[in-house]
């Protein structure tokens, strides 16, 4: 049976954003010449583009700094192999980083493109859009 490349997606963004999701779960839902490309934001002032065990490690130490998590999908349009992502991510900071303090809620919201191969995601490319940081951004 063949996953389409919307299935793919929703498979890919569900395991991303359960915080008890592991390395494992996500190396299931990705090509092993998987591709991530995140544009410049206050998360990633300069960008990054990681291969597989780039995005495995960010995962992980991503996992460990949040209390909670969500990801939730605004719209899906799909052209071929190529799925076009409207989504809203929040979380909740479990630990002090920075100037994030520990409960700080942080939300942003995305446009991403990504393509799928053989029923998994092999390009992410991700264009985020923070709300501001801040007392107000606390719960």
């Amino acid at each position: 049976m063949s996953t389409s490349p919307a299935d793919a997606v929703r498979a890919y963004f569900a395991v991303v954003a359960d915080v008890d999701s592991t390395e494992s779960d996500l190396r299931a839902v990705l090509h092993p010449d998987a591709v991530f490309v995140e544009h410049p934001s206050p998360m990633a002032p300069h960008g990054r583009r990681h291969g597989l065990d780039g995005m495995l490690a960010d995962f992980v130490s991503g996992k460990s700094l949040l209390a909670e998590q969500d990801i939730e999908v605004r719209s899906l349009l799909v052209e071929g192999d190529r799925v076009a992502v409207q989504s809203t991510w929040t979380a909740v900071m479990a630990h002090d980083v920075g100037a994030l303090a520990a409960g700080t809620r942080l939300t942003a919201h995305m446009a991403g493109f990504l393509t799928v191969k053989d029923g998994l995601v092999v390009r992410h490319e991700t264009y985020d859009c923070y709300e501001p940081f801040g007392a107000s951004a606390r719960r």
